[in-house]
């Protein structure tokens, strides 16, 4: 195992390194502090957080399983990972004056971990995945310092164009002589739209009006595409960590229930 002590330390660091340079770069440095931010964003951000955790937790666990560790071992330590690496990024935001650490984030980086363990220990195996999609908005060019100058930090920071899903595996809760097609999911997803400022009260006072977006959908689950190949089975692992494009119905309490062709 130190080999992937090692790594994990490597590219932890580095990971830190370029969340410090993209996000907190040019902004000032405070004393730490708390900051209750769990109003904001119609907690998108939160989703982000137990996202981000699940699939370094379910990292994690594959890691220490293809190392030969315990099985017991590697689904309560690599379940652990995705906690154990986004926690301490809420030191960042402690220093940063227009932030402030969350024990709202911490707490959704608890939930993304304790879903890979909960799932790895009543099924050993995932059933039901956080998956994120992203499109385009109008509204970071309102604010592209906060919600991002071009696509690349847009896909970050513009909480706007954000979609989380939970891609359930059917196929796994039904007999295994169902007929049903192993390789398509449900997936039932979260957004909102309207958001330039983080504090309602200041977005309302810019004139805008914040609202939740829910979806329904169908998800493509890679897992289940035969392949003997190493490079199409490391593809479709990172590939699973995104919704795949498919139609959708929204709904919305501005224009109500809306279909999609085909959603991002």
């Amino acid at each position: 195992m130190p080999w992937i002590a090692a790594g994990t330390a490597v590219a932890y660091t580095s990971g830190l390194m370029l969340l410090n340079e993209a996000w907190y770069k040019d902004s000032p440095r405070s004393s730490f502090h708390w900051f209750n931010d769990a109003h904001e964003w119609k907690q998108l951000d939160k989703a982000g957080h137990a996202w981000g955790s699940f699939h370094l937790s379910r990292l994690g666990v594959d890691v220490l399983r293809a190392a030969g560790v315990s099985e017991k071992k590697a689904v309560w330590y690599g379940g652990a990972v995705g906690f154990a690496m986004l926690t301490p990024i809420e030191y960042f935001d402690g220093r940063s004056p227009t932030y402030g650490a969350s024990l709202s984030d911490i707490a959704a980086n608890a939930t993304g971990s304790l879903l890979v363990i909960g799932q790895q220990l009543a099924w050993q195996e995932l059933r039901i995945v956080p998956k994120y999609s992203f499109h385009r908005t109008r509204y970071a060019a309102f604010r592209p310092n906060l919600l991002g100058n071009g696509l690349a930090e847009e896909m970050l920071k513009d909480y706007n164009g954000h979609t989380y899903w939970l891609s359930v595996d059917v196929a796994k809760f039904l007999p295994a002589s169902s007929s049903y097609p192993k390789w398509l999911n449900v997936a039932p997803g979260y957004g909102a739209e309207e958001m330039v400022y983080n504090d309602p009260d200041s977005n309302r006072a810019a004139g805008f009006h914040a609202y939740r977006q829910y979806y329904l959908s169908v998800d493509l689950n890679w897992k289940a595409i035969p392949t003997q190949s190493k490079f199409l089975k490391s593809t479709f692992y990172v590939l699973s960590i995104f919704k795949f494009p498919a139609p959708a119905l929204e709904y919305n309490r501005r224009q109500g229930w809306k279909a999609h062709a085909l959603y991002f």
